[in-house]
């Protein structure tokens, strides 16, 4: 999508905002001894209370109101009978659609323990997104943020999943200009314009490098038992810098 009218990024902040209350509210309930599905039903419940429509649901009739997926799945994980368990390392994934607009947005973490090693993986997992996010300018190669991205990843001795990429939304979940790549492409030649929409979200790994099938039809899992996180905001690129439409403040 790309907006011209500010009545356009009226509505897009209007669902980021609720995407990114509804993924916060998410982790502060998430608790051990809770089912995954339980998770869920606090998004659907907030999400309905705000009249948003998953977006997953909406678009491709996913096994629930949003993804979480507990490691080893790394992404589009199925809401089920799954019971969370101290020290695991969870992503959540959120995203909805409101009077025609869509946000998209994603964080992982390690639940209610202190692991020095995965703590250091989620706060880096944050200072990859935001290395990408300052790279994006208008006017700039799309693949910037990429670039940005994968020498962060470098100097710091990860991996980054180079199946999993960053994509269009706001009119619809994944539109043009289709998949962003967050690693260094030299085959990618586009330009960011002003007002394009769309995600960053790098999955950043102690050495995993590609997403494989799972045994369901959604979940994916690293290529290597290596922890991997996920961060992800949707933003709207400005001459003035990009808007972040899902920070949940």
């Amino acid at each position: 999508m790309t907006i011209d009218r500010e009545d356009q990024l009226d509505g897009l902040k209007r669902i980021g905002l609720i995407v990114g209350r509804t993924l916060e509210a998410m982790r502060a309930a998430a608790e051990p001894g809770m089912t995954t599905a339980e998770l869920d039903a606090i998004a659907a419940e907030l999400l309905e209370q705000e009249g948003a429509r998953s977006a997953p649901r909406l678009t491709y009739n996913f096994p629930g109101d949003t993804c979480i997926s507990v490691f080893p799945a790394i992404a589009h994980g199925i809401p089920g009978d799954e019971v969370l368990r101290a020290g695991q390392l969870v992503n959540i994934d959120v995203s909805a659609e409101k009077d025609g607009y869509f946000a998209d947005t994603g964080a992982s973490f390690v639940l209610h323990a202190k692991d020095a090693a995965l703590d250091a993986l989620c706060r880096d997992g944050k200072r990859a997104l935001w290395t990408g996010i300052r790279a994006v300018k208008t006017g700039g190669p799309l693949n910037a943020p990429g670039i940005a991205i994968e020498e962060f990843a470098r100097k710091n001795r990860y991996t980054l999943i180079r199946n999993l990429a960053s994509h269009g939304v706001g009119g619809a979940l994944h539109e043009e200009p289709g998949e962003i790549p967050t690693w260094r492409d030299m085959s990618e030649r586009r330009r960011i314009h002003e007002g394009l929409v769309f995600t960053l979200e790098p999955f950043l790994s102690r050495g995993a490098s590609w997403a494989v099938d799972g045994k369901d039809a959604w979940t994916l899992y690293a290529d290597k038992p290596a922890p991997t996180v996920q961060y992800e905001h949707t933003m709207v690129a400005t001459r003035n810098g990009p808007i972040i439409t899902t920070l949940a403040a």
